[in-house]
């Protein structure tokens, strides 16, 4: 057992041995993942309420985390889906008029661990040249901590190659969805008009992404990440939507792109993936997917359209990528990252397919890509 001589009330511990010590906030316990950094300089509520972090800790590269608050119109799905956080200074007390509870509190109260107090720039750079480590994180008021046990712990993580966790972030049932995008000062407000059937495939759905398929002209339908092509269909769409999600696609893909394949057998119905969507649409038109080294997050992503020449600042989620070497013919690279050339949008070169990697809804990040769901409903229209 170890009592560290400034009594650290938390400590994370990676998969090599190296320990951070530092001041712990929200739950008490410990928890393991994979660890990640966000360079996101705004919207730490919607990071760790987005189901596409799932199995993952995020360390925030942006120093002030909390002095907004959180409030419930910010959730990105009904509670924290990120294992934890990690930042440089401690949770800074609220100041914003949309603040309903204080970060810290909102933490404790959805069961997630946070350590400040760390040099997250030493963690990012470690996390840049040696890949997404196995981390263990705990938090204990007492500041005893078991070095050896929170190694093992580290070590003993799977990891996410081979991991489905789509299935444990899906909606349990099916639902309708009519809430649109924030405005002012309405806030959020219903769709009261009929709109174009769009069924969205839940594989770890953002809420943003749906409010931006309804403020688009759609009447949503969600379905779970294990759909049958059988209940797909019973909806009639007019268009079908795969959402983002946690995990291996490959995992997830094994009943996902049946479905997928069968659906576009079937018909020529419009197709729009975004981020795990787009992997899975990747996987059912013939590619292949890679693990990346630490992957994308953030909210300052520049992402060239290869067809246009014009060049989004997009946000990103993913950490893993589709393999652009294995695109099969009638299948075209669209959009690609300036920061390491990786794939980030395909289309078909003959049926209303498209997807992309990054994340238009822009929940949190810059607004260049909401175009891309009037292009989807463009498609529906033309169809």
């Amino acid at each position: 057992m170890k009592k560290s001589s400034q009594t650290p009330t938390a400590c994370l511990v990676l998969a090599d041995g190296t320990i951070f010590f530092g001041h712990g906030f929200g739950a008490v316990g410990d928890t393991q993942a994979e660890l990640c950094f966000n360079t996101a300089m705004t919207g730490y509520q919607e990071i760790m309420t987005d189901p596409s972090y799932a199995g993952q800790v995020v360390t925030f590269t942006f120093p002030h985390i909390g002095n907004v608050g959180v409030n419930p119109e910010d959730d990105e799905a009904a509670d924290p889906v990120a294992a934890g956080m990690v930042v440089k200074w401690d949770p800074t007390d609220p100041s914003n008029w949309r603040a309903a509870e204080d970060l810290v509190a909102w933490l404790t109260r959805r069961g997630r661990i946070g350590i400040g107090g760390v040099d997250t720039r030493a963690l990012t750079r470690a996390i840049r040249q040696q890949g997404a480590p196995h981390v263990a994180l705990e938090h204990n008021p007492e500041g005893i901590f078991d070095i050896e046990r929170l190694v093992e712990k580290a070590r003993a993580f799977q990891g996410l190659e081979g991991l489905d966790l789509a299935k444990d972030v899906t909606c349990a049932q099916s639902y309708k969805w009519n809430e649109m995008r924030w405005s002012w000062p309405e806030g959020y407000v219903a769709r009261d008009t009929p709109g174009h059937r769009v069924v969205a495939i839940d594989y770890g759905a953002k809420r943003n992404i749906l409010r931006c398929l309804a403020s688009a002209g759609c009447d949503v339908t969600v379905l779970p990440a294990t759909a049958t092509a059988d209940d797909v269909m019973a909806h009639d769409p007019q268009g079908i939507f795969l959402s983002n999600g946690p995990g291996d696609p490959a995992a997830t893909g094994k009943y996902a792109v049946p479905m997928i394949r069968d659906i576009m057998d079937r018909s020529d119905i419009p197709v729009f993936g975004i981020c795990l969507g787009h992997q899975i649409l990747a996987l059912a038109l013939g590619a292949k997917t890679i693990k990346m080294n630490h992957g994308h997050h953030g909210a300052n992503h520049p992402v060239k359209d290869l067809e246009t020449g014009k060049v989004e600042i997009t946000s990103m989620n993913h950490g893993f990528t589709v393999d652009s070497q294995t695109l099969p013919q009638g299948v075209i690279e669209t959009h690609v990252s300036l920061f390491d050339g990786s794939n980030c949008g395909i289309r078909m070169r003959d049926r209303p397919v498209f997807s992309v990697q990054y994340h238009p809804e822009a929940s949190p990040g810059p607004q260049d890509s909401y175009y891309l769901f009037e292009r989807f409903v463009k498609a529906i229209e033309a169809a």
